[in-house]
């Protein structure tokens, strides 16, 4: 995603917040949008730090990818 590869990154196989951190943080830097698959802002520092789906896109794709998540 970030070296410019593909345009969409969606899992929606689970991981931990841990699994997470940096690839989010390096998405963000590099201006990419970042949500939950249901377009909410992922949490970190949470009680159960299980995070169930994750999406990154390029920002100009964020609003038709959701939509056909159907989110």
């Amino acid at each position: 995603m970030v070296r410019g590869e593909v345009d969409i990154y969606a899992h929606t196989g689970g991981q931990y917040e841990w699994d997470s951190a940096a690839p989010v943080a390096v998405a963000r830097a590099a201006g990419l949008h970042v949500s939950r698959i249901d377009g909410s802002e992922p949490r970190y520092n949470q009680e159960n730090p299980w995070m169930p789906d994750m999406l990154i896109c390029r920002p100009e794709l964020a609003g038709e990818v959701l939509e056909v998540l159907g989110r």
